[in-house]
């Protein structure tokens, strides 16, 4: 049958033209990808983004653009361009981390920089992103790498997780009460483990005033998770071992509604259940 035949209407027509059409389109698109890539390139250097251009040399698009016999060419100016970026960067992120060392020591904030990552003290550690310009502190986005910025969130960050008075003792006879209570809902016996999140979220409750039991549209006393682990830190670190009754808290990790606290060594780690066992 002719393709005369075939053609029993324009929409037959129509769809057959796409379909000669379709690989003209797709070396289109693919020409258009390379254009666009190259096109990023010249704005980095414009710019003077050397971290953006690292990324983009640095990406699976450098090979593509290279399988273009009409871009072969290229491959010399994009090795010539990634020892700039190396150097660029290299120079940048020294220079970064003396400014940091120097506005922390004047802020009397003691940290610890191996770049990418930052660690002020246990419960406060970060990671900078060149990239995005983009600072991780805690659970804090800073969207710079300014180190006054930077040791001003850390600071800040520090009066608000060691900043207020921390009484052991009170701690864990408190965390104690609420497991206590677990036991009793779930029928459980001491020694036994609970979620780490039915826990935390039973003494936060246990934090609240009278009246806003009584009344709970407003005077919540919030608590973060992260107060959470540094306040267990504390514990850890504290000469308090236990509970009035000589209980001591036990954190196993798990897979199943996770908090990321800090264990006895001050490492943190994912913890999804607790017990307290005599001893």
């Amino acid at each position: 049958m002719t393709l005369s035949a075939q053609l029993t209407d324009v929409e037959d027509a129509k769809h057959h033209l796409g379909e000669i059409l379709k690989p003209f389109q797709q070396e289109l698109n693919r020409q258009q990808k390379r254009f666009d890539f190259v096109k990023k390139l010249i704005q980095c250097i414009e710019k003077n983004d050397f971290f953006q251009l690292d990324e983009l040399l640095k990406s699976k698009q450098v090979s593509e653009v290279l399988e273009d016999a009409s871009l072969a060419g290229c491959s010399p100016i994009f090795s010539h361009l990634q020892a700039y970026a190396d150097k660029q960067i290299e120079q940048y992120k020294l220079e970064f981390k003396n400014g940091l060392s120097q506005a922390a020591e004047r802020a009397g904030l003691p940290i610890r920089i191996d770049i990418p990552r930052l660690f002020v003290v246990e419960g406060i550690e970060g990671e900078v992103n060149f990239t995005t310009r983009q600072t991780t502190l805690g659970g804090l986005t800073i969207k710079s790498f300014d180190p006054k910025r930077i040791v001003s969130a850390a600071l800040n960050l520090k009066r608000r997780l060691y900043g207020s008075v921390f009484e052991p003792q009170t701690f864990i006879n408190s965390l104690f009460a609420c497991y206590q209570e677990i036991l009793k809902k779930e029928k459980l016996g001491i020694g036994d483990v609970v979620s780490i999140h039915q826990l935390y979220t039973d003494y936060v409750w246990s934090l609240q005033s009278k009246a806003f039991l009584q009344n709970m549209g407003k005077g919540f006393k919030g608590y973060s998770i992260e107060q959470f682990a540094v306040d267990i830190w504390r514990f850890f670190t504290s000469n308090v071992s236990a509970t009035d009754g000589g209980y001591s808290i036990r954190l196993a990790p798990g897979r199943n509604k996770l908090f990321y606290l800090i264990d006895q060594l001050g490492e943190k780690r994912h913890i999804s259940h607790a017990s307290f066992v005599k001893g």
